[in-house]
């Protein structure tokens, strides 16, 4: 396992950060009238998960905080979902985008479960 020195190091935050660019491009494509409900939520929610993890990061001296954090980043990577089963219904994004972009956030939900479940590991160091 390599150092972790600071969030940016976590996997969990690399593998958010690229998929919300792939979101941020998609969601350029949304018509106009999106613009303030189905784009924005979206945007808001991806972006959301990837702050969370670095802010469970500056709470791991705390476990019950770190993992508090990491939990609400769980639940904005399911609204992400959640806001793409949308996109597909409206018919804004393919079935093969949907696939895709949903199995990509239902692994940031599971890496980020695993340093719940791992969460000593992560805080004994920030003690």
């Amino acid at each position: 396992m390599a150092i972790i020195r600071s969030f940016r190091d976590l996997r969990a935050y690399q593998q958010t950060r690229r998929e919300i660019n792939r979101i941020f491009e998609l969601t350029k494509a949304f018509p106009k009238d999106e613009k303030f409900s189905l784009t924005d939520q979206i945007r808001r929610s991806s972006r959301a998960v990837k702050s969370m993890i670095a802010e469970a990061w500056a709470h791991r001296r705390y476990p019950a905080s770190f993992v508090s954090k990491l939990t609400d980043a769980i639940g904005e990577a399911n609204e992400t979902q959640s806001w793409l089963d949308d996109a597909l219904d409206c018919g804004y994004i393919k079935p093969t985008q949907h696939g895709e972009l949903d199995s990509a956030w239902q692994s940031i939900g599971g890496t980020i479960a695993n340093m719940i479940a791992k969460s000593d590991d992560f805080c004994r160091n920030a003690r």
